[in-house]
């Protein structure tokens, strides 16, 4: 099956939509939770994929493997998003490796977690440099790459699309947590204001802010009976999420199916954002 641009949308491995056939993207902390379900989701659409990692190279190994499995190129491409020259050297490698980039999803995040008395300012600034600079950093590599390479509209009525993975509590406080929530919040902020910036060259910036997620940062909040009940009063949805719930949600914001969103955040949370405690009647 061909799109009106010729565009196989379907994958010899498997069958299904491409969306994202002949487009190229690089997705932050690809090699596990989140990232790595968002990585092979792009590649089962028919994206080529850079799939970046810090730590974990294996890991990031065993995905790019499944990514060539559904008949895409893949990439795995050691680099902490905090550093500047190591942002530059990775969409470096990017470009050359795949003639250019379409697609960002800047996905790289971590916690460290303390009361606001002890926590020591090295755990604030390891969390916001990664969370927020690293999603600076990234972004302004692959703005700086989709300009150069031009528009393709065979491929994208945009010229790029970023991308940016949040989380609820870039509206919800957490205590405890004063470091992963302002860099979510600023998060939040960049995105749109690069949205704004960057809508007239063609290149759309989103959000997504997953709620709880069932992935290994998170294990404690979910792996026990008396945990998971708990947790399941701050959803109305009463599940938990799945990594695969934020990766289809990413692939439709990538796709031209969402060209005419862009300055937004989709919330995929199970309606956690929905103040639950209301919903008795408060």
């Amino acid at each position: 099956m061909e799109d009106d641009f010729g565009l196989a949308l379907r994958g010899p491995a498997t069958g299904k939509l491409r969306p994202l056939a002949g487009q190229r993207a690089l997705v932050t902390g690809g090699n596990s939770g989140i990232g790595r379900a968002i990585a092979l989701a792009l590649g089962e659409a028919g994206a080529d994929v850079v799939v970046n990692y810090v730590s974990g190279g294996e890991a990031a190994d065993s995905v790019a493997e499944s990514i060539r499995g559904f008949g895409a190129r893949a990439l795995a491409v050691k680099a902490d998003v905090s550093r500047e020259e190591q942002v530059e050297a990775m969409f470096a490698r990017a470009v050359d490796a795949f003639g250019g980039l379409d697609i960002l999803v800047n996905n790289a995040g971590l916690q460290r977690d303390a009361p606001l008395e002890a926590m020591t300012l090295e755990q604030w600034s390891t969390v916001v440099d990664v969370n927020l600079t690293g999603q600076f950093l990234c972004a302004r590599a692959a703005v700086r790459a989709f300009k150069r390479q031009g528009f393709r509209p065979e491929v994208s009525r945009a010229l790029g699309k970023i991308v940016c993975v949040s989380s609820v509590h870039e509206v919800i406080p957490w205590a405890g947590h004063v470091n992963y929530a302002a860099s979510k919040g600023g998060v939040m902020l960049m995105m749109k204001t690069l949205a704004q910036e960057l809508a007239a060259d063609r290149i759309r910036v989103v959000g997504v802010a997953p709620g709880a997620i069932r992935t290994p940062i998170n294990r404690a909040a979910w792996e026990t009976p008396e945990a998971h009940a708990k947790l399941l009063k701050l959803i109305p949805a009463k599940r938990i999420g799945e990594p695969e719930d934020i990766a289809h949600a990413v692939v439709w914001l990538a796709s031209d199916a969402a060209d005419y969103i862009t300055g937004t955040t989709l919330f995929v949370d199970g309606g956690m954002t929905l103040y639950p405690g209301f919903e008795a009647g408060g």
